[in-house]
């Protein structure tokens, strides 16, 4: 009685072992056989109500005050040891040294490593896993830490409700080349296969992120990839990060999830997991709405682009009115000076002198004077006959 009931746990022991052993080897997809649609049935904890990633509706977070700016420590400071470069078949991987790490959180976390996550049809086909208002962006990078002031490793956190912090950088498209990325890209090359790995140069982790790091969402989540452990507090930032279209299209296209000696390649694309139901969980903002307004770097060239673009209408339509007043000014001068020319006349020649008189006018006028002078003459004899002079015998 005493050995079978010694027998029995050690059967169920043994079975639950060998179950979590299956269940370590289960080889997982994003498309395809143990799709994202079967991980729960393979790996319980992804049908959890706490998973990872999710879409952002920014009307509905909330303004928390208390979320101070996150803090790299020690990102800069990669010294002279090289990083390792890895692709274990659903992304790549860059593991990071254990001197780096993050502040401003509750607790202290350490940096474990980072990777990356995109899609296949270049430029606004999507291929981040966390959305915000329900757009996608071009790619995403995991920055993945340990709490290590509860934990002693990865291993013993990740299973844990406060185990992991991960910092989420979404990632768009533009002209220019982004130099910090092109440490990742350039190397890809080297482990094209699944399960390759490779030594690279060492470089300042921190110019992969955003130049604001202090505004942000942040919600209690899960890894995106099985198991699916819900024990991440997730930091996804504000502000995006831009890429060329060249390096998207080499991300896209450099990798394979089939390892060397398969018969078939499989290229490594869209290892994204779909956005997953919030279930009542809040997401907090470090800022206000009001304060929050940052734009990413796409919108703000299109803004600038109008507000060029309004500048120069604007200069258009001053100049059209500035010729217009000018073309009245000149009009109304000239009829000024067309109408001081005709009072000038008028006034000239109302004072030109009277015309002469004709010469009969002048005769009947002398004869008037000689008629006058006659008359005159007789009648001063008519009132002195003396004075008419005598005529001598």
């Amino acid at each position: 009685m005493n050995s079978r009931a010694l027998f029995l746990p050690l059967i169920l022991l043994v079975s639950r072992r060998t179950a979590a052993d299956s269940a370590e080897e289960i080889t997982w997809t994003y498309s395809g056989l143990v799709g994202q649609s079967d991980w729960s049935q393979y790996f319980p904890e992804c049908g959890g109500s706490s998973q990872s990633p999710v879409d952002v509706t920014t009307t509905q977070t909330k303004y928390d005050p208390s979320l101070v700016p996150v803090t790299p420590l020690g990102y800069s400071q990669h010294g002279n040891q090289p990083f390792t470069l890895h692709n274990n078949g659903h992304t790549v991987v860059i593991e990071l040294p254990d001197w780096m790490g993050l502040q401003g959180l509750r607790w202290l976390f350490t940096a474990v490593q980072l990777h990356l996550h995109w899609g296949n049809g270049g430029p606004g086909h999507g291929g981040s896993e966390h959305t915000i208002n329900g757009r996608s962006a071009d790619a995403e990078l995991h920055v993945v830490h340990y709490n290590s002031e509860l934990y002693p490793n990865m291993s013993a956190a990740m299973t844990q409700r406060d185990g992991l912090a991960v910092l989420g950088i979404l990632i768009e498209t533009g002209e220019e080349t982004n130099p910090a990325f092109n440490n990742i890209i350039n190397y890809m090359s080297r482990v094209r296969h699944a399960d390759q790995k490779t030594f690279i140069p060492a470089f300042d982790v921190q110019s992969l992120l955003p130049k604001s790091l202090g505004r942000y969402y942040r919600y209690n989540g899960s890894l995106t990839t099985p198991p699916c452990y819900q024990s991440v507090v997730w930091t996804v930032f504000h502000e995006r990060v831009q890429i060329s279209k060249e390096q998207l299209l080499k991300m896209e296209t450099i990798l394979y999830s089939s390892k060397a000696g398969d018969s078939h390649r499989m290229l490594l694309q869209d290892n994204y997991r779909a956005t997953q139901p919030l279930n009542h969980r809040v997401v907090f903002a470090s800022f206000s709405a009001e304060s929050g307004q940052e734009l990413s770097s796409g919108e703000v060239t299109a803004i600038v682009i109008g507000v060029m673009c309004g500048c120069v209408g604007l200069a258009v339509i001053v100049r059209f009115i500035v010729k217009t007043i000018r073309f009245f000014k000149l009009l109304h001068r000239e009829t000024v000076v067309v109408n001081s020319s005709s009072s000038s006349w008028d006034v000239l020649h109302n004072n030109r002198p009277a015309p002469m008189p004709r010469v009969k006018d002048q005769e009947k006028s002398n004869n008037k004077k000689q008629d006058f002078a006659l008359s005159t003459t007789s009648e001063a004899e008519r009132k002195d006959p003396s004075a008419s002079p005598r005529t001598e015998p």
